[in-house]
């Protein structure tokens, strides 16, 4: 069991009116009922051991945790939303609420969502609704299990006010979440120093990056301190961006501001899975032009660093960070042959990185052509040859025998299982895989909105987990960031 160790590295790092944060306070709710605990995460960050008064008191209402931060913070930031510069932006119904050291070491953030208005609310209530934050719970689960590096959400409680929204029929009920982040740090608030012509705040905070997320850099000194604290958040980047594909996950907005220091996915806001590999999917009804659909991610992420670039190179080198942005397609590449041979169960073959890649490329562009749904060829082909005689139990075998497919299924079977003996878990006995789609994840809603009863969630949740756990995914919880 992890012990509870705190910090207040974020707090001390700054002060009210220094350039990074204000201290803000929670919203007064009238009621707090626990609707969501993650005792996985808590356990890890030693919290688990707290009473359901405790949890409420702390995550509900916002009571500081023991040692820790005692008034809560709203980082500024700035941020590009949908490629337009937008300087009136900061955690507007979020704040900092403390900090801790998890069970190997690691400072992780409790950041919240739906806590209230702060000075970045604008014209927003600062509340988070009811299906919003279940929302987000299925985003974290799924991600975590397919093994995408994403935040966790650790707690969620219905606060019994009565939201009005756009897109959701109203008055709609309140909740207010926590989630476990590895960091807050995000590009927008580099946009923001920058933007206040401020070169030795943004030097201060690399410092504070590389101190807790890159100390083996911390050494270094001047331009290149800038250059290599650039590389390693461009390698983390493009991993996230293929680790999304893999997952077949579209984030859905992903605005500088949507994008952090550690290469985490967090933030789910209109988030899908895809039925079926489309490179145009979207997942936001506002995302008219596609910017943001599955197959435009990795270049969004790329356009995002070229923005955080942008907002260091004061205290850098231009030609060295525009270096770093050059070698974005081969770190994507790479990465997106690691992710998807992960996904597939199957060992890289390093004397042929090229073909892992052009493999990952054939298997998509077949599965478009065809229409294969998404999440079951990953499930039949896991562990390749080793899972031959269960793919002809799949509702699509038939699809194997596709005449495109022929070239394809010639190298799966011939590539290593990496871990054929998870093929005996029982999840791998049943035809189907576990999915997310939006029809699935409104069905889990109904039985909530209309009765109360959370048993269909909880179970989903439960069914996520044991998918995790025979993929081996979840084992890895926060993936280490170099």
């Amino acid at each position: 069991m992890a012990t509870y160790r705190p910090s207040t590295a974020f707090r001390d790092f700054g002060a009210p009116g220094a350039p990074f944060y204000d201290e803000v306070s929670s919203a007064d709710f009238p009621q707090h009922k626990i609707r969501y605990r993650n005792d996985k995460w808590a356990g890890a960050v030693g919290l688990d051991h707290l009473n359901s008064e405790a949890w409420s008191n702390h995550f509900g209402k916002f009571h500081p945790l023991a040692d820790n931060m005692q008034v809560p913070i709203a980082i500024r930031y700035h941020g590009h939303q949908f490629r337009n510069y937008n300087p009136d932006i900061g955690d507007g119904r979020g704040f900092l609420f403390g900090q801790c050291f998890d069970d190997q070491g690691r400072l992780l953030d409790f950041g919240t969502k739906g806590s209230g208005q702060t000075p970045y609310s604008r014209f927003g209530d600062g509340r988070l609704t009811l299906k919003g934050g279940v929302r987000e719970i299925l985003a974290t689960e799924m991600l975590e299990a397919l093994g995408v590096y994403t935040s966790k959400t650790l707690s969620l409680i219905e606060t019994g006010e009565e939201l009005h929204r756009g897109d959701e029929p109203s008055p709609t009920r309140s909740a207010v979440m926590v989630r476990l982040g590895h960091s807050h740090i995000r590009f927008g608030v580099f946009q923001r120093l920058d933007a206040e012509n401020n070169p030795q705040a943004i030097a201060g905070l690399i410092d504070y990056c590389l101190t807790h997320f890159d100390p083996d850099l911390t050494d270094l000194s001047g331009a290149e301190k800038t250059t290599r604290f650039f590389e390693r958040v461009m390698n983390r980047s493009a991993r996230l961006a293929a680790q999304w594909m893999a997952a077949g996950f579209v984030h859905g907005v992903l605005n500088t501001d949507n994008m952090n220091v550690t290469g985490e996915s967090f933030d789910y806001g209109p988030w899908r899975f895809v039925p079926e590999v489309d490179p145009g999917f979207t997942a936001a009804y506002f995302d008219q032009t596609g910017l943001y659909a599955y197959g435009r991610q990795a270049d969004a992420v790329l356009w995002n660093l070229s923005r955080l670039g942008g907002a260091i190179v004061c205290v850098g080198e231009e030609a060295a960070l525009n270096q770093i942005l050059e070698a974005y397609p081969q770190v994507f590449e790479a990465a997106m042959a690691d992710a998807f041979f992960a996904r597939l169960g199957l060992t890289r073959r390093l004397e042929k990185q090229g073909a892992d890649f052009d493999l990952v490329m054939k298997l998509m562009r077949w599965m478009q052509a065809t229409k294969a749904p998404f999440e079951q060829v990953f499930f039949d082909w896991f562990c390749g040859s080793a899972s031959e005689d269960r793919r002809q139990g799949s509702p699509i075998s038939s699809l194997y025998s596709d005449p495109g497919f022929t070239g394809i299924k010639t190298v799966l079977m011939d590539i290593e299982p990496a871990t054929p003996e998870r093929l005996a878990d029982a999840y791998f006995q049943t035809s189907t895989p576990v999915s997310m789609l939006i029809d699935e994840m409104e069905a889990l809603w109904t039985p909530i909105a209309d009765q109360d009863d959370w048993g269909p969630l909880n179970a989903q949740i439960a069914a996520i987990r044991t998918m995790g756990s025979a993929y081996g995914f979840d084992a890895s919880g926060f993936i280490a960031n170099s």
